[in-house]
């Protein structure tokens, strides 16, 4: 995590339970950054949205989860920071029952030792394309 990030923990902690996520984050100093919504889908799009433009995408969720991930690092890099730069982390998952691990292990993957705070929001759709089962928003710290 980076040095200007704090993981805060209240009573109860303990690494037995594994948590994907961190309770809190304090911030110590930085810019915040407040980033759209990402999904597997090109940063750049039609809007209105263009279905054709999304069917290169694959359906699997392990593979959305990476373009999803990677979509999220290059903003954040354009904004000066990176993935360990994430305070805050909202994802939106289609069909949780049926994605969540794939999506678990790519993120735990390029999050690394990095535990943003984080919620998950089971959705019917995602407005982008009915294809994808991914949107993240995040807020980041990106150093001063």
């Amino acid at each position: 995590m980076s040095h200007h990030l704090e993981y805060v923990h209240g009573a109860g902690d303990d690494p037995r339970y594994n948590m994907p996520y961190t309770p809190a984050i304090k911030v110590h100093s930085g810019k915040l950054v407040y980033l759209a919504g990402v999904t597997a889908a090109p940063i750049y799009h039609s809007h209105p949205h263009v279905p054709a433009e999304f069917d290169g995408i694959p359906t699997d969720p392990g593979a959305q989860a990476e373009l999803t991930m990677r979509n999220l690092r290059n903003v954040l890099r354009a904004a000066g920071g990176d993935l360990d730069d994430v305070v805050e982390l909202t994802r939106f998952i289609v069909d949780l029952d049926k994605n969540q691990d794939a999506i678990n292990a790519v993120m735990a993957r390029h999050l690394g030792t990095h535990r943003p705070a984080s919620t998950s929001v089971e959705v019917v759709r995602l407005a982008t394309d009915p294809r994808l089962v991914l949107e993240l928003a995040a807020v980041a710290a990106v150093p001063a």
